[in-house]
């Protein structure tokens, strides 16, 4: 064979292994990429790049785009999801702001044909200017009125740089950023945020250079008002705060829900009288999850949107900054092929899926409730739902069909946010000591197609007609004293922790947690129903050492008031028809719990909620979803003072509000909690 050949055939092999560039012979092409704006531009502008190309296959045709800063390597922003076609694919609309640093940037884009498996990728560079250009800061507004770009002069590399900012009135505390690295000749950026409306704040930096701190000259900043067109949550002060409430935690992170009804509310951060200090509002309106904030100034989150072709809720996974801007995106679509390259059998697509679908077919539906970032080397972790067709009377069912059972995996996804490792319940559902498939959901909870409020249903053609809701998990915690995942299963009542070992780990269940699980409850305080059941946001506090707080529903307790309720056979008694907030200490190795507080909140919360260890020893709950009358629904957030030698405690702080997912409380927001 010629030598030509061969030289040919190696740069077509490495190109596809790659998956940057598209062999001699793809049919994949890129035709375009261009910005809404010519460079340069300045940091903190916002440009939009449209993308077009062709592919002669069938197709879809997907997108995914990168971009490296000046001097970097390209790192994923937007991952693969698919394009629309007329007599070209066009890809989404990429938006693109940059407020890292000045300097050329490069941004690609790869299109792809999964059925096919070519690619084409086009690079081109992008010149940002910087904001300050002599010696005094700059400080700009952004997207959101509430948050401003701080651009500070030069500071030398070694050195470390933060930003102090106050109202000018000085009526309250200060607020200071992070630290971040001096870049030498290059400006430091940051986003400023936590701050009213309409006011003035004064803000300047403080360099420090090997403990010597030297302040920066002093510029203010207005804020904006709040939209006119956007709703905010109105908040009603029950009990105020007083000389019992942490006030060092004096911002409350609100994300309010909507169950496709309700109206959709602005995520917000308020002071604890109820003042906004910051907002997020998804576009177009939609009910997502703001699922935790981050130290790095930036915020995970589970939107709706299209993802490969598909227009439904939680499809997306996106990382946001306070502006609102993406940082970084993947989507359901993607996800579901990279599950299927790693051989994950219950994970691919659903619209691979035949219908009717036969006993054993399964597929990924979407995100779902919580993704942490606090695993080794910034790694994400996430639920998402699954469904897998088991045979006819499988849980009980009496349809006489195939049964559509809805379940959880985990998935780990690493700094450029591709999987790398997951947790399937169905591979783990032969019995104790692991799951079992034939132990349903203790209050037998189903979900039918379209249902509000339930899991998706996408296999439900020639099936039982009610999905077996089995696990409904709904949150995730890192232990970072053994590597492994603790997961709330809300519908099991259980905490289960999962051999995930930093990566290297089986996925095995290693306890279960709850009523007739692997703990026995030392119930010191002689509650008739000790344990929590359908529980919210369990985590180990005090970064990992404990204790386990976890906002206690108290679904199967309450159903309990008024029948058997659960299906299991292990509850005893009967307890209060309220939600709890509980705090618990953990023995792993004796198997034991022991209550701290299991505080009656007053009001059950049927769905939803949080748990929280402030600073000051008291403990923040969130009964997030209570009915008031017979169609209004709200929240609490709720403080509670420890009384000592007791398992329950003072209000002392209840902001009422409309229904809501999650809330969290933290000194500003840049020091979130790690629970």
């Amino acid at each position: 064979m010629p030598k030509s050949i061969l030289c040919s055939l190696s740069a077509t092999f490495l190109c596809g292994l790659a998956g940057l560039c598209a062999p001699a012979y793809a049919t994949v092409q890129i035709l375009s990429e261009t910005p809404s704006l010519a460079a340069p531009q300045a940091i903190g502008t916002t440009i939009t790049w449209t993308v077009t190309a062709s592919d002669t296959n069938p197709g879809p045709l997907t997108f995914q785009f990168n971009v490296a800063p000046p001097g970097g390597h390209l790192v994923l922003v937007k991952d693969f999801n698919a394009g629309t076609f007329t007599s070209v694919y066009t890809a989404q609309p990429f938006v693109w702001t940059p407020t890292l640093v000045e300097g050329a940037y490069q941004i690609q884009v790869v299109a792809k044909d999964f059925t096919s498996g070519e690619t084409a990728s086009k690079t081109v560079k992008f010149l940002v200017n910087p904001l300050a250009t002599g010696s005094t800061p700059v400080v700009v507004p952004t997207a959101n009125p509430l948050v401003a770009l701080f651009s500070a002069p030069a500071c030398a590399a070694g050195s470390t740089m933060r930003v102090h900012f106050q109202l000018q009135s000085m009526t309250k505390p200060p607020t200071t950023t992070p630290y971040a690295p001096c870049r030498g000749s290059r400006t430091l950026n940051f986003e400023i945020a936590g701050m009213y409306p309409s006011t003035t704040y004064n803000m300047f930096s403080q360099t420090n250079t090997g403990g010597k701190i030297t302040n920066g000259p002093t510029v203010s900043f207005t804020t904006g008002s709040l939209p006119s067109n956007i709703p905010f949550v109105p908040f009603t002060k029950l009990v105020p705060k007083g000389p019992g409430t942490d006030t060092a935690e004096s911002v409350l992170l609100f994300n309010p829900t909507s169950f496709g009804f309700e109206t959709n509310y602005a995520n917000v951060a308020v002071d604890l009288s109820g003042n906004i200090l910051w907002y997020y509002y998804a576009s177009p309106p939609q009910s997502f999850f703001l699922t935790r904030p981050l130290p790095n100034g930036t915020l995970l989150t589970i939107q709706s949107g299209q993802s490969w072709g598909t227009v439904m809720n939680s499809q997306l996974l996106r990382q946001i900054d306070f502006a609102g801007s993406t940082v970084r995106e993947t989507n359901i679509g993607v996800v579901a092929q990279e599950l299927v390259a790693l051989g994950a059998t219950d994970g691919g697509p659903c619209a691979a899926v035949s219908k009717p679908a036969a006993v054993g077919a399964a597929c990924l539906d979407s995100f779902n409730h919580d993704a942490i970032q606090t695993l080794p080397n910034g790694y994400t972790a996430v639920i998402v739902d699954i469904e897998k067709i088991f045979p006819p009377g499988t849980q009980g069912d009496t349809s006489g069909l195939p049964v559509d059972i809805i379940s959880n995996m985990i998935l780990v996804l690493d700094t450029n946010w591709q999987v790398v490792w997951y947790f399937d319940a169905f591979q783990h559902d032969g019995g104790a000591p692991q799951l079992d498939i034939n132990r349903p959901a203790v209050l037998n909870e189903t979900c039918a197609i379209g249902q509000q409020d339930c899991a998706v249903i996408l296999l439900g053609t020639g099936i039982s007609p009610l999905g077996k809701d089995w696990l409904h998990g709904n949150s995730l915690y890192y232990q970072s004293s053994s590597g492994d995942l603790i997961f709330s299963m809300r519908h099991q009542d259980w905490v289960v922790k999962i051999d995930y070992a930093n990566g290297a780990g089986t996925g095995d269940i290693l306890w279960r947690m709850g009523p007739c699980g692997d703990y026995t409850f030392n119930n010191t305080f002689n509650d008739p129903w000790p344990w929590f059941s359908h529980q919210h946001e369990v985590g180990l506090e005090n970064n990992g050492a404990g204790p386990v707080t976890a906002f206690d529903n108290g679904n199967t307790r309450v159903s309990a008031l008024s029948g058997p309720g659960s299906s299991t056979g292990c509850m005893l008694g009967v307890g209060s028809g309220n939600s709890r907030g509980m705090s618990l200490t953990l023995n792993e190795s004796a198997l034991q719990v022991t209550p701290v507080l299991s505080a009656d909140l007053g009001v059950y919360s049927y769905a939803d909620g949080s748990a929280q260890l402030l600073s000051n020893g008291n403990y923040f709950f969130l009964p997030a979803v209570v009915m008031v009358g017979l169609s209004n629904q709200e929240s609490y957030s709720i403080e509670i003072l420890p009384t000592a030698g007791t398992d329950t405690g003072t209000q002392v702080l209840n902001l009422q509000a409309p229904l809501a997912y999650r809330a969290f409380r933290m000194p500003d927001l840049y020091h979130p909690p790690i629970t």
